[in-house]
């Protein structure tokens, strides 16, 4: 299935961290937060202004990203664990 996010909403996919510590110790599934960091998996066209300009998004397909807590909405697509939030959740580019 395709899916394409629309106006300024942003389709990421948790890139998942560690599940050991530095001194190799393995943190179990339930004591692990979930990721703050993502990949951009799809980009809506973005907000238009009031003239009714086109304002296209900051971030483009496989950027990868750092987002609040809480952000998003939770949605499984294909059988993956996605999220959708809107560009304003994000809090920057991992370069």
């Amino acid at each position: 299935m395709k899916f394409r996010p629309l106006h300024d909403r942003v389709l990421v996919e948790r890139v998942e961290s560690d599940t050991k510590t530095k001194g190799g110790i393995i943190i179990p599934e339930t004591a692990q937060e979930k990721p703050m960091e993502g990949k951009v998996i799809s980009v809506g066209s973005g907000n238009r202004d009031e003239a009714g300009k086109l304002i296209p998004l900051d971030v483009k397909k496989n950027d990868r990203i750092l987002f609040g807590k809480w952000s998003g909405t939770e949605v499984k697509i294909d059988g993956k664990e996605l999220l959708i939030m809107k560009e304003s959740d994000i809090m920057g580019i991992i370069e």
